[in-house]
């Protein structure tokens, strides 16, 4: 598992860069605030459950959360799932929002 940085992600997005972001947070969270990937919460990674995001294994992933917890274990199961290239958002969305705001 790599990691990746909160200015990376957002340079490549203000790039227009199509990204694969999966937000591994619980659905509230992801309303309340969220950058626009799809929402597959670290339980249904853990109970297998990756139907969402299967056509992505030879793809680059990045693995969001609240601070980078959740997202790091999503990684690492994520990998030994078959996927290829999964990156961890470092600092997660607090670290989003403290460098970018809302």
């Amino acid at each position: 598992m790599e990691n990746i940085t909160a200015e990376e992600v957002k340079q490549r997005l203000d790039k227009g860069e199509a990204l694969h972001l999966v937000d591994v947070r619980e659905p509230h969270e992801n309303a309340e605030f969220n950058i626009g990937g799809i929402l597959l919460p670290l339980g249904d990674i853990r109970a297998m459950q990756t139907d969402a995001i299967e056509d992505l294994k030879d793809e680059e992933v990045i693995v969001y959360c609240k601070s980078g917890n959740r997202s790091g274990q999503a990684a690492m199961l994520l990998e030994t799932y078959g996927f290829q290239n999964v990156k961890n958002l470092t600092g997660g969305m607090m670290g989003w929002q403290q460098q970018f705001g809302q």
